[in-house]
């Protein structure tokens, strides 16, 4: 047994597995000459890269970082998945998770309905 989170999750090998058969059908497509086989293994690899990050969003995945030792399962879901992880790029890029930075809200209300930063409306 481990001591460490290697972060075997289900959604990196379902990437890897989707990734490594596409690379194949590219390489297939390459040593025969194939355009429709280059195309369709880079088909194939790009849609490992979206099978992998839907995965992650649905829980399958891992945050950056060692997850609790009660998650070191492959067939354990990220129960926090849904609110994003902190500092996670696949997050970031659904929307999802901390923002850094100061984000500006309208207030109603307010003179001239002015923006402050999040951090100073109660």
């Amino acid at each position: 047994m481990s001591l460490y989170d290697e972060g075997h999750t289900m959604a990196g090998w379902t990437g890897a597995g989707v990734a490594t058969a596409g690379s194949g059908v590219l390489g297939w497509g390459v040593c025969a000459a194939s355009t429709a086989g280059v195309a369709g293994g880079l088909a194939v690899v790009a849609a490992s890269v979206l099978v992998t990050w839907a995965l992650h969003l649905s829980g399958w995945g891992k945050p950056p970082g060692v997850r609790p030792r009660a998650q070191w399962g492959m067939r354990d879901r990220d129960t926090l998945a849904r609110a994003g992880h902190p500092d996670c790029v696949s997050c970031r890029l659904a929307g999802r998770g901390r923002r850094s930075g100061n984000v500006m809200v309208a207030v109603p209300g307010e003179a001239g309905a002015a923006s402050m930063p999040l951090s100073s409306v109660e």
